[in-house]
């Protein structure tokens, strides 16, 4: 196959005329938030390019060393990310909970994934760890997201029901066992509904690239099959663990709903 096609400076100034576009109807319809858009589309500018430029450093100079620093990195702005996309109040517990959950889950199928699935050696090249390390992070992130979102504002809306549940004898796990299934499967769904039209409606962005890169399709589509299961995995391990230690910090020693959040 033939070399990537190379997008000039000016080609690449081109694409922004989309956020023209953006700004016009969203000022022409007094839909407002022009502010944040632009802030969008500086701040994913700026970082994007300070990202390709470290990374094409520690690629042509891999270490371990580097390799965990931007692990780390990552699974940190991660935990923030999650912190600042909640609208719930959440309660110290609760956040140290998320990180738990984010920092672990991710681990473990990071670990799984470029070991047992794509097996690199070694295993800190960079080229692969840390690419595929960002879309699981990314991934589950958003599913914490949603998960711990739906989980706090489940418990708020619900509290009568919890409360009279708990007066009845049940446990904290019995009574709010429905809020934590929904919870649950609102955090998984988005990687579900993605699954279901990979491939037919749409060519996801790891594919994608590859074959633009000139790999073959066939062994793009590999690749394409394994991240997804990796990234159901890491999103399902990191939601799970999330809902299911979560709801107890909603709960006092005497198992009876806190009445706030601290």
């Amino acid at each position: 196959m033939s070399d990537i096609i190379q997008i000039q400076f000016w080609s690449l100034a081109s694409a922004y005329v989309f956020v023209l576009i953006l700004l016009f109807i969203v000022r022409s319809k007094k839909i407002g938030h022009e502010g944040q858009i632009i802030l969008a589309c500086i701040r994913m500018t700026i970082q994007l390019i300070l990202v390709g430029y470290i990374l094409e450093y520690i690629i042509e100079n891999p270490t371990p060393l580097y390799t965990i620093m931007a692990i780390f990195i990552m699974e940190v702005f991660a935990v923030k990310n999650i912190y600042d996309r909640i609208d719930e109040d959440l309660n110290r517990k609760m956040k140290r909970i998320i990180a738990i959950s984010m920092v672990s889950g991710t681990t473990i199928s990071i670990t799984f994934f470029l070991f047992v699935v794509v097996r690199i050696e070694p295993w800190y090249l960079t080229q692969y760890f840390i690419p595929i390390s960002g879309m699981l992070i990314g991934n589950s992130m958003t599913g914490i997201s949603l998960g711990a979102e739906r989980l706090s504002s489940g418990i708020r809306n619900n509290t009568n029901r919890i409360e009279t549940a708990l007066m009845l004898g049940a446990n904290a796990k019995q009574a709010t066992a429905e809020i934590v299934r929904r919870a649950f499967y609102a955090a998984i769904l988005p990687t579900i509904n993605s699954m279901m039209g990979m491939g037919i409606i749409f060519i996801p962005g790891m594919m994608t690239g590859q074959i633009l890169s000139g790999t073959s399709p066939v062994t793009a589509i590999k690749y394409q099959i394994a991240i997804m299961m990796g990234i159901l995995g890491s999103v399902t391990l990191t939601v799970f663990l999330l809902v299911h230690l979560g709801y107890k910090t909603y709960f006092n020693d005497r198992i009876q709903l806190k009445s706030d959040n601290g």
